[in-house]
């Protein structure tokens, strides 16, 4: 997997945006921030339960947060707590949430101005 450092200088701030987007590119990923944006940190065994996943699988997903620098991670006795690297990440998944509600409003007004211009007499058949 290709990476351009976020520190690295000489990358085009859209190459460095685009692999921003790549870290989040996966809805296990996506709900995994999720949680954590809810609580100051969560347990790896608490990620576990709110996603159903295997370990091994919850593990490379984590690892990809961490490397995008999404992530922390704090190890304290046997427990790993993860928790955002920035709560720019929490407002990033709200704004998402926002545009994705103002998509689906925009496409069901515009299938339901469709459908009236269908049924309205000399609509198209």
């Amino acid at each position: 997997m290709s990476l351009v450092a976020y520190s690295d200088a000489r990358a085009p701030l859209y190459e460095i945006k685009a692999n921003l987007f790549k870290g989040l590119a996966h809805p296990v990923r996506i709900r995994v921030l999720e949680l954590l944006a809810e609580a100051p940190e969560v347990s790896v065994t608490d990620l576990l339960s709110a996603t159903g996943l295997e370990a091994s699988h919850l593990s490379q997903h984590l690892s990809v947060l961490r490397r995008y620098q999404l992530v922390v991670s704090e190890r304290r006795a046997l427990q790993m707590f993860y928790s955002l690297a920035y709560p720019q990440v929490a407002e990033l998944l709200t704004v998402a949430r926002s545009l994705l509600g103002e998509i689906l409003r925009t496409t069901r007004d515009n299938l339901e101005s469709s459908d009236a211009a269908e049924a309205s007499p000399g609509g198209t058949p």
